[in-house]
């Protein structure tokens, strides 16, 4: 295999790089260009000519702008009549932000989750940042609940314009794919749930840091992003893949040191001064039962209406969801070391975070925030993302209305079935399963690739740019 000259993302200096437009590489959209006159032309050379105030990454802030004031618009019903009894399941406009604000003390103390006693089921950083927003919220007679909402909703706003940022970036030649982060319906229906945008911001300002060389960097935010949320340490399976193909492990070695500092760094004192509350976000994650929406919730509720057919407890759960998703890593780990070309770092960053969710004992509705950015990098095509989407907004819908009608006192004929639910998940999960099936033929026929058709061979690879194969395996057969 020779050494690769494609060009990778541009470098601070370098002069101005030709970039791909939606309108002539995506043949979905370039149906709904002719409102607006058509595709770009031949002629035209983007990313080359100055575009002046509406430069690339201004108009993507303009999207997500348009995107954040979506999100507040969905939980306006809940903003206006308030979050108590049904109303956050009939309105869909649920948020862990104002169940948590009183359920878990923080209208008493804004630390709780550091007081003596305290049982909050997260990680330390996602404790530091809910206690720190509580802190702002002052005492006095007016909905504090509320305020806790929007302090929270400002800053989600703020860390979706990053990751559209460092998505754009990270994407090299196809800065435009950050567009589906800025405008994906996942995100306005979502994003303001519960904290998981730290961990989302994490890992994709990780996935430019790495694209951009900076190896220790981006092992530091990796470590930051699994004191939020533990999905960011995914991104080290498939550093382990291209590190095994390509025989370089010493950006193994320094991405791990600098996440293992950073995570040390945020964990260790809380464990030393508070090791019962440090410890609590562990075993309540081993401890619980199937979480919503999860493949193993769904059997639950299945086989509680099948007879003869019996439940499954949190332990079987346990052994079940970690072995297939240690084969789900295994099988992810040959096909990278399969294919005929090095895989794209966000392609097996995608395939392994979707596996995790797949088998999760949990899968909270705003679980697929953590995995749109990743699809912008790994799979940019607007028709299969878009597809992927409304499943997940069927979800989203179907989540709530099982939870209304389980819980609010209303005729059966009313409320959607519990099969409605049950499909639902199962609909959003065969959706995730059909993009990880085009990112592993993808990787069998770079052809089919969106990303290596714009000339580019990896974008976010980083220290294994230009890498020559030294240990793929093949087929005595051929592939």
């Amino acid at each position: 295999m020779t050494r690769s000259t494609a060009p990778g993302p541009p470098k601070r200096g370098t002069a101005p790089m030709r970039i791909s437009v939606p309108s002539r590489s995506d043949a979905f959209l370039k149906r709904f260009t002719e409102v607006i006159g058509g595709p770009l032309g031949k002629h035209a050379k983007p990313g080359m000519t100055t575009p002046g105030f509406f430069t690339i990454e201004r108009v993507l802030i303009i999207f997500t702008i348009i995107g954040v004031l979506l999100a507040v618009l969905a939980k306006n019903a809940c903003r206006l009549n308030g979050w108590g009894g049904t109303n956050s399941y009939q309105w869909a406009c649920y948020s862990d932000w104002t169940a948590l604000f009183h359920a878990r003390g923080f209208a008493e103390n804004a630390f709780a989750p550091f007081a003596d006693g305290a049982q909050f089921e997260y990680p330390v950083l996602m404790s530091v940042v809910a206690s720190a927003t509580a802190a702002l919220i002052p005492q006095g007679e007016f909905d504090r609940a509320l305020a806790f909402f929007d302090v929270n909703l400002l800053i989600v706003a703020a860390l979706w314009m990053v990751v559209v940022i460092a998505t754009a970036r990270a994407a090299g030649r196809r800065p435009w794919d950050a567009a589906m982060v800025a405008l994906a319906p996942g995100l306005i229906l979502a994003s303001t749930i519960n904290w998981d945008m730290w961990a989302v911001a994490f890992l994709t300002l990780a996935m430019l840091a790495w694209s951009r060389q900076l190896t220790f960097l981006a092992g530091v935010l990796i470590g930051l992003g699994a004191a939020m949320k533990v999905f960011p340490l995914l991104f080290f399976g498939a550093v382990i893949v291209l590190a095994i193909r390509s025989g370089r492990y010493r950006p193994l070695w320094v991405s791990l040191a600098g996440a293992a500092l950073s995570w040390v760094a945020v964990n260790a004192p809380m464990a030393v001064a508070n090791f019962d509350a440090w410890k609590h976000f562990f075993t309540f994650t081993e401890d619980r039962g199937a979480g919503l929406s999860s493949f193993w919730h769904i059997y639950n509720v299945t086989a509680a209406e099948v007879p003869g057919m019996n439940t499954l407890d949190a332990g079987v759960i346990n052994v079940l969801a970690m072995g297939l998703f240690v084969a789900c890593c295994a099988g992810i780990a040959f096909l990278g070391l399969r294919a005929p070309v090095a895989p794209r770092l966000s392609q097996l960053v995608f395939l392994i975070v979707a596996s995790f969710i797949m088998f999760n004992k949990v899968y909270s509705p705003q679980f697929v925030v953590w995995l749109i950015p990743l699809a912008a990098l790994a799979w940019p095509k607007w028709k299969d993302f878009l597809i992927w989407q409304l499943f997940e907004v069927l979800h989203f819908w179907a989540i709530w209305m099982y939870l209304y009608a389980t819980t609010a006192d209303i005729q059966a004929s009313n409320a959607f079935p519990t099969s409605f639910y049950v499909l639902a998940v199962l609909g959003h999960m065969i959706a995730t399963g059909w993009l990880m099936y085009r990112i592993c033929a993808s990787m069998f026929d770079p052809r089919l690739d969106p990303v290596r058709r714009s000339g580019q061979v990896d974008p976010q690879a980083g220290a294994f740019a230009g890498a020559r194969d030294s240990f793929v395996l093949r087929s005595t057969r051929g592939l």
